[in-house]
């Protein structure tokens, strides 16, 4: 109930246009305000405790306050304006995304991009309805819920497409689901835009959309923005088509023998799979240009200059801009990120005040506008990202461009949410990969993440498990969103959520590596158990005025 008030409270603050609140807390209470997100400003010899610390019983008694700040902020109008300001139903369709494409880079399995569906809970700030390929673990919409203020009675339907990348199909052969996904007004978002979805929504297909998906396409399309100058601080690496192995072995030969180091590429790829750094120590350790070739994935292939980042390793290298273009062709901007790769592979992202440095962000947002530009013109709907590399010269170098949500877009949403919760100035961070010491059971995935959340509004940020799926696996990880108002504390929390899920996992394992007994493969399909409200996964666990609020869930194809 505090939790409600207070969230209250500030929603209210921020429709009547304050932007601080002051908070003279009990230091009793200083637990709850820390965790709902305020700031303690209160030095410790104006509160009798320093930042975190608990405070001394009888403290109260003494009068001794303590001090918290929030910025009361509404909801962003970017994200207002990306699902018109109200709820949405988010189609998981990762896999049917990538699938179109038929790269030889991308995961023919799709086992990957079934667990990355789970991002659908982040698609907008407000979910309706998530549609998914696998069945999630009962408990975590519920804890989502709580975290993120969703509107009670969000409807989950999963396990529908396991084996097969066709999610929008798997809706649409059930005319029931697809008639109440569609039938209730609110729009439907998905990670990226394919002729069935386009079906399902009943938009029209226009497939030369997606066309600077493309890598080549999205390098050309830089090229002809800068010959019309106006953005001296971005560069564009050179970059030459490869359309046979032979050709590729020739140019980064002699590339190798000049001493430059080179990025082949893939067409597409997602997460950077089908991009590769060579340099020339790599090549010749791999036994030539032909035996470095030979290993990456088939078909054609581009080779592009490699781009040298900044001499210190402090300085972000990875950068990205964030936008989407409406329905009727309005570019809005969201913003720019840090992104975490390593290796050309991505392995997660920061978004917040400030994480882009000075002398990057004007370039990259001119630059990022100029291309929604572009693509709007070019006809395309939907959201989008410009990839970055730093050059270490004041430069930026423009790698990419993405036709689909991707994770720094969720870290964007997410923000977006916390900052119109808790009050403005968060910093979100997405790890894609948490390790695990060891596959839990269900429920003891479900404790970690209830415990991690606890530990992490403890220390006043938030712990999201963005991909819970993953945890189930062979070789087990989740996908986690962390959230803080400093970048020191969000730090801490991702150091904290590492070694717990570390530690946890090593409860279970066992010393000759066995799978410990009670573990599952994966979250376990619910179609054959008798419906139990309690167990839904889209029942959300707080109750309103004595009653719980009704939702669905689909496994394997039947609704219960």
């Amino acid at each position: 109930m505090g939790r409600r008030l207070y969230r209250d409270v500030l929603r209210r603050a921020a429709g009547l246009g304050f932007r601080r609140l002051l908070i003279d807390a009990d230091p009793h209470a200083a637990g709850f305000y820390r965790a709902m997100g305020a700031v303690d400003s209160s030095s410790e010899s104006e509160s009798g405790s320093g930042p975190g610390s608990e405070p001394e019983p009888g403290a109260a008694a003494d009068g001794r306050l303590v001090r918290f700040e929030v910025a009361p902020v509404p909801l962003a109008g970017w994200a207002r304006a990306w699902t018109g300001g109200g709820a949405a139903v988010h189609v998981g369709n990762v896999a049917e995304y990538n699938a179109q494409f038929a790269d030889a880079s991308l995961d023919r399995e799709q086992r990957a991009a079934h667990h990355y569906a789970c991002l659908a809970a982040f698609y907008s700030p407000r979910p309706a309805a998530l549609v998914l390929p696998r069945p999630v673990p009962p408990g975590w919409i519920s804890l989502l819920g709580r975290q993120l203020d969703w509107p009670a009675g969000v409807e989950v339907y999963d396990g529908l497409a396991e084996r097969d990348p066709g999610l929008s199909q798997a809706v649409r052969a059930r005319p029931a689901l697809a008639a109440r996904l569609t039938g209730t007004g609110a729009p439907l978002v998905p990670w990226g835009l394919t002729a069935p979805f386009a079906r399902l929504a009943r938009r029209p297909w226009r497939p030369d959309e997606l066309r600077y998906e493309s890598k080549s396409a999205a390098h050309g399309l830089f090229g002809r923005i800068l010959a019309e100058g106006g953005h001296p601080a971005i560069t564009l690496p050179a970059q030459w088509r490869a359309d046979t192995r032979w050709a590729a072995v020739r140019l980064l030969a002699s590339r190798t023998r000049a001493g430059e180091s080179t990025v082949l590429k893939s067409e597409h790829g997602v997460g950077g799979s089908g991009t590769t750094v060579l340099t020339p120590e790599r090549v010749r350790a791999a036994g030539g240009a032909r035996a470095a070739v030979r290993a990456l994935p088939r078909g054609p292939l581009l080779v592009e200059e490699y781009v040298r980042g900044p001499a210190d390793p402090a300085e972000p290298r990875d950068l990205t801009y964030d936008g989407f273009v409406d329905a009727g062709g309005r570019v809005h901007e969201v913003g720019g990120a840090v992104m975490d790769v390593a290796d050309g592979g991505y392995r997660g992202a920061t978004v917040g005040p400030g994480v882009v440095p000075g002398w990057a962000e004007e370039p990259l947002l001119a630059f990022g506008r100029a291309v929604g530009t572009e693509l709007s013109a070019a006809g395309y709907r939907g959201w989008f990202d410009v990839d970055f590399v730093a050059d270490g010269a004041g430069r930026l170098a423009p790698t990419e461009t993405n036709l689909r949500l991707t994770g720094p877009s969720v870290a964007f949403v997410v923000a977006a949410r916390l900052d119109e919760l808790r009050g403005a100035g968060h910093f979100v961070r997405i790890a894609d990969r948490v390790e695990l010491g060891a596959r839990l059971p269900e429920a003891a995935f479900g404790e970690l993440c209830e415990r991690l959340s606890r530990r992490c509004a403890a220390m006043g940020a938030v712990f999201l498990p963005a991909i819970p799926t993953g945890a189930f696996e062979p070789a087990p990880w989740m996908g986690a969103l962390v959230a803080a108002t400093g970048r020191e504390l969000l730090d801490a929390a991702e150091r904290v959520v590492r070694a717990e899920a570390l530690a946890v996992g090593a409860m279970f394992a066992q010393a000759d590596g066995a799978q410990p007994a009670g573990s599952v493969a994966r979250a376990p399909s619910r179609a054959d158990a008798e419906p139990d409200p309690d167990a839904c996964a889209g029942t959300d666990a707080a109750t309103d005025a004595g009653s719980r609020s009704s939702s669905k869930t689909l496994s394997g194809g039947r609704e219960t």
